[in-house]
């Protein structure tokens, strides 16, 4: 087994001390392009790798990123997962998530733990957490927050509109001639849920169809939830022709209940989800859809938190819902 190269090494192949090495690789040295050229090309053929651990504690940071979610399991923030990974990838900063369950008292809890864990930075995934309690965290630690603006943090909050989202999947039902649509909601004390039903109400007036609230029932973005949901509409309603579901999950649950009473999808009933899951375009039928871009918001949350740490002021990305049409949905055939 060959033997570890340390920085002395590098600096006697390179021909300079080792405080300047090691001041290139924290990036405050000011040295000629020929001289940094030679450091790094002795980095490279040595095969030297840096204590980062080291590095880290010099600057006064561990390199830790927490990240607040509401559900380790949750498909949707797992996407967003992904890009938070990717975006932190080759920067020698690790994510640390802790789950929220959507309780403002165990997000708290969330925060003081990676808190003490030392974390430079906090990326914060939705959540009942008050404004003005992240607005004070903001002093002293760079926060993002995805999936909801917080007023005053608003050039570090990562936001689409749920409620536009919403209306794109029901003017793409309305368009397609159908009247009697059925709405299974989220959890009424998620904001996002909220917006998604605002956007179902204002797209039936929009197209002059008075909201009838024996088509509303409410769901907990869970696929089981979705399915008893669609198992009481079904036992009470006959007329309805489509169902816009607050999430995939639910549009899951939904499909089942569908199955279990024969019900064609889309030929007798449609229906349309919203986040777009990798898994949707892969139900039977395949799912229409509202797609969230969460892997997009992981990765921008990233570079926004890279930007708070090198006392910049982010720009946050412009991102907006789309609509997916696949095989759930079909013009109505019957009145």
């Amino acid at each position: 087994m060959s033997q570890a190269r340390t920085l002395n090494d590098v600096a006697k192949h390179a021909n300079v001390s080792p405080s300047t090495v090691s001041r290139i690789l924290n990036g405050t040295a000011s040295v000629s392009p020929d001289k940094r050229k030679s450091v790094e090309e002795a980095i490279s053929l040595l095969g030297y790798r840096p204590n980062l651990m080291a590095q880290a504690l010099a600057k006064g940071r561990s390199m830790t990123i927490g990240v607040v979610t509401q559900a380790i399991s949750s498909p949707f923030y797992g996407e967003t997962f992904v890009g938070i990974e990717q975006g932190l990838a080759s920067s020698g900063y690790h994510p640390m998530f802790i789950s929220g369950h959507w309780r403002a008292e165990e997000e708290r809890e969330a925060v003081d733990i990676l808190t003490s864990r030392r974390a430079d930075a906090l990326i914060i995934l939705g959540g009942n957490l008050e404004d003005d309690y992240l607005l004070k965290m903001a002093e002293s630690l760079p926060i993002v927050t995805v999936g909801r603006t917080v007023q005053g943090l608003e050039h570090q909050s990562i936001n689409i509109s749920q409620e536009d989202g919403a209306m794109l999947g029901m003017r793409h039902l309305l368009d397609l001639g159908h009247r009697r649509i059925a709405h299974i909601s989220g959890p009424p004390s998620h904001r996002d849920a909220i917006e998604r039903f605002t956007g179902y109400k204002n797209a039936l007036a929009e197209y002059g169809i008075a909201y009838d609230p024996e088509l509303v029932l409410e769901g907990n973005y869970q696929e089981r939830a979705g399915l008893l949901a669609t198992e009481q509409l079904l036992s009470r309603r006959t007329d309805v022709t489509a169902i816009f579901a607050a999430n995939d999950q639910t549009a899951m649950g939904a499909r089942l209940a569908m199955f279990r009473r024969g019900i064609r999808v889309p030929d007798d009933m449609s229906l349309i989800g919203f986040d777009d899951l990798f898994a949707s375009g892969y139900t039977t039928p395949p799912l229409t859809t509202v797609r969230q871009p969460g892997e997009d918001m992981g990765l921008a949350a990233a570079n926004m938190v890279f930007a708070l740490l090198e006392g910049h002021r982010p720009k946050p990305p412009r991102l907006s819902a789309s609509l997916i049409v696949r095989e759930s949905t079909s013009r109505l055939r019957f009145a």
